[in-house]
């Protein structure tokens, strides 16, 4: 379902040919290896590197029979290569080609993740500097708290994708390893010089310390990274679910022309794509869980994380690159509705304002407790007569007005404090001047 989706570049990453070609360069490097340990003649080495090729449909075909994926694939390559083949694959065991090979193609993801990653991140930026100065109702619990501004909210999502970038870019290296030390890993059949060789030319690093496969640890990290980016586009999701429900309706999904909401309500615009992201983020979630099982192996190793990863790799990094892009579409083409935002910080008829009451009545002497005792007074007026806002009812208190006066409580309404230190955050999250 989610394949007439996905962007050409990410899943070309996971294509049959590409995986091939993947193993068949660590063969080939593995070949040149043993070469200069003087294991192949140089015609030999010639020959094979202009022959060796497979074809992906013999590969099938040849599974089908010997029910083993690395020996159809040899097979294959052993037809167009031809009596030289038998130095292919000299003193490796399949999780050498495969580990060594899956490490590439997730390195592949995570370049293409970064990307994302960056795009959406300049979008974010714009739209925060676009909307620095917008006022709107700060939410705590869900209830009106104290005035902040939009750009701040947009801020905040960057500088969590700035740690997303900094975890995919650290989960690129931990998965950057591979591992050709033979069958439980201890080089009993194979030069370890062949091992540097290759993950040198490849650009990996050797696994420390290898059973027959490299440590799942690293998978675990890999796909808990990208669970983690997929939380943070829910979190960004589910922000603009609330505020594009009816009774707020501060800032809304776009809507093109000839769209519809619902087959039965023409009226209806919903936050289809927020709410399809926080679907999207549950699966890639499960993903983690699924790759953290992947660790316990039985001894040196046995394959049940291999049908996992089968599923996991392709299906993980397909949808956090589908979702980034659907996410950065999102927030660009958001529309916001800066009027609405200021109706609603009306609604509560100047209660946000509480916190700077409390503190001026503090200043003028008085102790906290009885300061909060008594803002809390005229705020539980304003909320259950519902008739006055809390401006006049302070006005109206005694122990208010023997304390403050009308210029003293009107400067506690001013929203210039609630939005004075903006610049300082922006210059904090951007490191630049804002």
């Amino acid at each position: 379902m989610i394949s007439r989706y996905t962007r050409e570049e990410m899943g070309r990453v996971w294509e049959p040919e590409n995986r091939f070609r993947k193993w068949l360069d660590v063969e080939l490097a593995a070949c040149e290896a043993w070469h200069k340990k003087g294991k192949i003649p140089k015609a030999a080495l010639a020959r094979i590197r202009k022959k060796a090729d497979f074809d992906v449909k013999r590969i099938d075909e040849i599974e089908r029979t010997v029910k083993h994926d690395v020996i159809a694939f040899l097979t294959s390559v052993a037809e167009h290569v031809g009596e030289d083949a038998r130095y292919i694959h000299m003193g490796l065991t399949s999780s050498d080609i495969l580990d060594t090979s899956l490490a590439l193609l997730l390195r592949e993801a995570a370049d293409i993740i970064t990307g994302d990653i960056k795009a959406f991140m300049e979008v974010l930026e714009k739209r925060a500097v676009e909307h620095r100065d917008t006022v709107m109702m700060g939410r705590s619990h869900g209830i009106h708290a104290e005035p902040t501004t939009f750009g701040l909210k947009l801020a905040l999502f960057y500088a969590e994708m700035q740690r997303n970038l900094e975890r995919i870019e650290r989960a690129r290296e931990v998965i950057s390893y591979g591992k050709l030390s033979g069958a439980v890993g201890t080089f009993a059949n194979i030069d370890p010089f062949v091992e540097r060789y290759v993950l040198k030319k490849l650009g990996l690093k050797p696994e420390p310390v290898a059973t027959q496969v490299v440590q799942r640890d690293r998978h675990a990290e890999y796909f808990s990274t990208l669970a983690i980016i997929a939380a943070s586009i829910e979190k960004i999701a589910v922000e603009i679910r609330h505020l594009q429900r009816t009774e707020v309706l501060e800032a809304e999904e776009p809507f093109t022309r000839g769209q519809k909401g619902s087959s039965a309500m023409p009226h209806k615009r919903n936050p289809i794509l927020s709410e399809n992201l926080t679907g999207l983020a549950r699966l890639v979630r499960g993903y983690a869980v699924s790759a953290m099982e992947d660790v316990a192996l039985w001894h040196e190793r046995d394959i049940s994380h291999s049908s996992v990863e089968r599923v996991i790799g392709p299906d993980a990094t397909i949808l956090v690159d589908f979702m980034l892009a659907r996410v950065t579409g999102l927030i660009k083409g958001l529309v916001v509705y800066p009027d609405r935002m200021r109706e609603n910080m009306e609604l509560s008829r100047g209660l946000v304002f509480s916190q700077r009451v409390l503190l001026k009545l503090v200043e003028k002497g008085i102790s906290r407790e009885d300061a909060y005792r008594i803002v809390q007074r005229c705020a539980m007026k304003v909320w259950n007569e519902r008739k006055h806002d809390f401006r006049t009812v302070l006005s109206r208190d005694r122990e208010v007005t023997k304390l403050l006066g009308p210029g003293e409580l009107d400067s506690c309404f001013d929203l210039k404090p609630y939005v004075k230190n903006v610049g300082y955050i922006f210059r904090r999250v951007f490191r630049r001047r804002a």
